[in-house]
């Protein structure tokens, strides 16, 4: 019989025992595969009958369907594996009922705060809220009650490393911490690894998605960019089909700079190309600058024959912006609304981009001078983990109205081109 397990997950087949069974290390090394195939439904099953909630926790309930319901119905199927039931949270899983919630903030656990959970899986735990992983701990009082869980690590003062792992020992915690590199995988082909070693080769994702450590960032974020732009950036688009195009608006604050950002993203999510860019200097009033907006949307309309979105930043005075920009657009014939924008953490989007520029999937216009810049001169802020230098010194608001153009797209966008995360 062909081997379907690799030595690595026979490993934690023998040894995740323990109240919490944690597998933290690179990206395509099999963690999730293992748990889909039978960490997930063994716990399920041995627990039927038992009192306590089952439940699942990711990020949102998108990435709970997509990193653990999708993968575990192509396994096993749609009679035993059903869908999130809006409204209730609940999804069956080999015939019992279990809540899908996402942990990304406070209140949206909220409603399990005070019950009793017999099994709970984690996906992505370190891109929770540290308070709700607190709030599953209290939960799991039963003698039987386990969490499994995996994870990508991220910096070395990251809540879940310095306050629950770096613990384990010292406090005599019941909880085995399995660690994998990307090479712990032996059926990913030497092609793929390889290619992906080189995409994110010089950045901090290789630490962390390769070699599968926590790693502080530091120095130039968009390695792949600064040292080798005339690679990414083109002359023109010209022949280029785009599925969607998006506009990013980050808003300036009093005396600030108001960016009007322009991506085409082209047909099945391949590629992204910034294609025209606009930056507003100095005091406007918010009718001047939705004048210069349907100026910059007419040019990109009359360029590329459409824009699908919009995205705007909605801190501070960015809701009442928009409130005034929709109706300025809206008295104008222009047929676009504009939403709030998708933040996100910014690391998140920080890796977005430099999994495009890793796979030659990242374009800019040689004429958006100001993004060409933001990118060549960002640096990760010493003083905040995982952050952008945000200090005057280099132009990160062009990288916000960037970043909110396609963010919304971003689980999309973070499959390879065949078809994988």
């Amino acid at each position: 019989m062909e081997q379907i397990l690799s030595d690595k997950q026979k490993e934690f087949i023998r040894n995740a025992t323990h109240r919490y069974n944690l597998k933290v290390g690179a990206r395509r090394c099999g963690k999730t595969y293992l748990d889909n195939l039978y960490v997930i439904p063994k716990r399920i099953i041995e627990r039927k009958g038992k009192d306590g909630l089952y439940c699942i926790f990711g990020v949102s309930k998108g990435t709970i369907e997509r990193n653990v319901l999708q993968p575990l119905r192509q396994i096993y199927g749609k009679g035993l594996v059903g869908t999130i039931q809006s409204g209730t949270n609940i999804a069956r899983l080999f015939g019992e009922e279990v809540y899908c919630l996402g942990c990304e903030k406070v209140n949206q656990v909220s409603k399990i705060q005070g019950t009793s959970i017999k099994y709970a899986y984690g996906d992505e735990i370190a891109k929770w809220n540290q308070e709700v992983f607190v709030m599953i701990q209290a939960s799991l009082d039963k003698p039987y009650s386990m969490f499994d869980g995996a994870l990508n690590p991220e910096n070395q003062n990251h809540w879940l490393k310095k306050d629950f792992l770096d613990q384990v020992e010292e406090k005599g915690l019941d909880v085995y911490v399995q660690h994998y590199t990307i090479f712990d995988n032996p059926f990913l082909s030497k092609e793929f690894v390889d290619n992906l070693c080189k995409e994110y080769e010089g950045t901090v994702y290789y630490d962390r998605l390769i070699l599968g450590l926590w790693k502080n960032a530091e120095g130039i974020i968009y390695r792949q960019f600064a040292d080798n732009p005339s690679l990414y950036i083109k002359d023109n688009a010209d022949g280029i089909n785009f599925m969607i195009i998006s506009i990013g608006i980050d808003y300036g604050a009093t005396e600030g700079e108001t960016e009007f950002k322009a991506t085409g993203i082209t047909p099945y999510f391949k590629q992204v190309w910034t294609l025209d860019e606009e930056k507003l200097t100095g005091l406007h009033t918010p009718e001047q600058m939705y004048e210069k907006f349907a100026e910059f949307y007419k040019r990109v309309v009359n360029t590329y024959g459409k824009v699908t979105h919009c995205f705007a930043d909605y801190g501070a005075l960015g809701q009442v912006l928009t409130y005034g920009m929709n109706r300025y657009l809206q008295q104008h014939g222009i047929p676009l609304q504009v939403q709030d924008c998708i933040k996100g953490r910014i690391v998140d989007r920080i890796e977005l981009d430099c999994h495009l520029f890793g796979q030659m999937r990242r374009f800019i216009l040689k004429k958006c001078k100001y993004l060409i810049e933001a990118y060549s001169q960002a640096l990760w802020d010493e003083k905040h983990e995982d952050e952008r230098l945000d200090d005057g010194t280099t132009p990160i608001d062009d990288l916000d109205a960037s970043e909110y153009s396609i963010f919304p797209f971003y689980d999309k966008l973070m499959m390879d081109i065949k078809g994988g995360y």
